[in-house]
């Protein structure tokens, strides 16, 4: 076994058991605060994700792309680069999420001090980033599994623990719940921090070579900004999905409440639940991008071809198998949320969504790997454009409702990934049907 599928192996076994955590998670969450109280909860986690991205400014796909792709002697000169750009942009950050923060809207819905959390969680991010791409291109995929099992195993202790001992009122539990989700990611920061220290310690006694600023910039931007810019667009319309649905069921009928609780139904159990197989689709992206980025650059056309072929028969496999038993146990795997029908049928139709999604996971690494990221851009455009359209307008028509927003959903994950999949079979040269032919990249 080769060391791309043993660092998969390696990150999917991690993830495995950090899905599981997170399904016990969103249990505590759903049996705590119910169905609008999940509601609430899923409503406003894209906008502190928003947050979350902005923070992270991708540096931990183009710090791993930069480590695989050169030899190990500028790393360090690179890093330090890295440190100085993130600390400027994290005060900028700082600054400015502190001015804006208490003046939008949403916010104002929630507890007060949910505000100081966002911008306690600012630097806690952009600094662990640097780490993590550090590890990712250096492959030491250990670390990377370790820490994402370690944020929801926290999660996990400190909601199940505060919830038993205390009972609260709902924005109170609301705000528990955030607490804890930026405590994990503290503890998880602690973590990559005190092993990066470590590891650079050690790259200071090897020989290096010293890169320019402006160097080491122009490569690390050429790829967060486009990159970062592109998970803006996809945070920014996750963040207002949320409030398109619930506009599109209130105007097919549904009382705002009502709308609130369909959208909790959704997003936090039938989304939970059918996106838990999806750990080994992120597992793929983290092993792509530097082993993507590798072969590109030594123009290895052959193994890019290859790697191609493994990834997608392996996706096929996992995922068809995956909706499959999620479809027919929909009713009982439901149940552990709410009681409720519904939740299963929503599940049941979104099994497209899902599937085809576990494809778009990995292929994006290898696009950006491929050094395609203005393609990727564009393709998440074009599909969002017409799923959200989709979505409204079907949406808002009484004879289907939450039916429309699902077709709207479906449509949109397919879209993407035909146009990411045949974006790729065009730039390393082989057909559709996964048939290499030689080509020069």
């Amino acid at each position: 076994m080769n060391s791309f599928f043993k660092g998969t192996l390696l990150l999917a076994a991690a993830a495995f058991f950090s899905e599981c955590i997170e399904f016990l998670v969103n249990l505590v969450l759903a049996n705590e605060l119910g169905e609008r109280g999940m509601g609430l909860y899923m409503s406003i986690l894209p906008s502190i994700f928003f947050f979350v991205l902005l923070a992270s400014l991708e540096l931990p796909i183009s710090i791993s792309k930069f480590i695989a792709e050169r030899d190990g002697k500028y790393h360090k000169s690179m890093l330090q680069h890295a440190i100085r750009l993130t600390i400027i942009f994290t005060a900028c950050l700082l600054i400015t999420t502190a001015v804006l923060l208490p003046k939008i809207p949403v916010f104002q819905h929630y507890h007060p001090f949910l505000k100081w959390l966002v911008i306690f969680l600012i630097p806690v991010i952009s600094f662990s980033s640097i780490a993590r791409g550090y590890f990712m291109g250096k492959q030491q995929m250990g670390k990377i599994a370790v820490s994402n099992f370690l944020r929801k195993l926290v999660q996990l202790g400190i909601l199940v623990l505060v919830y038993q001992l205390f009972h609260f009122e709902m924005q109170t539990a609301l705000l528990v719940a955030f607490c804890t989700l930026v405590g994990s990611e503290f503890i998880v920061f602690v973590y990559l921090i005190h092993m990066f220290i470590v590891q650079f310690h050690h790259l200071k006694q090897d020989p290096q070579n010293i890169l320019s600023k402006k160097n080491v910039l122009q490569n690390l931007m050429s790829v967060s900004i486009p990159t970062t810019a592109m998970r803006i667009f996809h945070a920014f319309t996750h963040a207002i999905q949320p409030f398109l649905i619930k506009a599109a069921l209130v105007r097919a009928g549904f009382s705002e409440n009502l709308a609130t609780e369909h959208f909790g139904m959704l997003a936090g159990v039938a989304m939970t639940i059918g996106f838990f197989p999806a750990f080994i689709a992120h597992s793929l992206l983290i092993m792509l991008i530097p082993t993507v980025s590798n072969a590109y650059a030594k123009k290895e056309t052959h193994r890019l071809q290859k790697l191609l072929q493994q990834v997608m028969v392996l996706t096929f496999t996992y995922g068809v198998l995956a909706v499959a038993i999620i479809s027919f146990f929909a009713g009982p795997l439901t149940s552990l949320f709410f009681h409720s029908e519904t939740a299963a049928v929503y599940l049941q139709m979104l099994w497209p969504y899902f599937l085809f999604h576990f494809f778009v996971i990995p292929m994006q690494a290898y696009l950006i790997g491929l050094g395609l990221i203005k393609d990727t851009f564009i393709h998440s455009i074009w599909s969002t454009v017409i799923s959200f359209a989709l979505m409204y307008f079907l949406g808002s028509m009484y004879d289907f409702q939450m039916g429309g927003i699902i077709i709207g959903m479906n449509a949109g994950a397919v879209l993407l990934a035909l146009m990411h999949y045949l974006t790729i079979c065009k730039k390393i040269g082989i057909s559709w049907r996964l048939r290499t032919f030689p080509r020069k990249i």
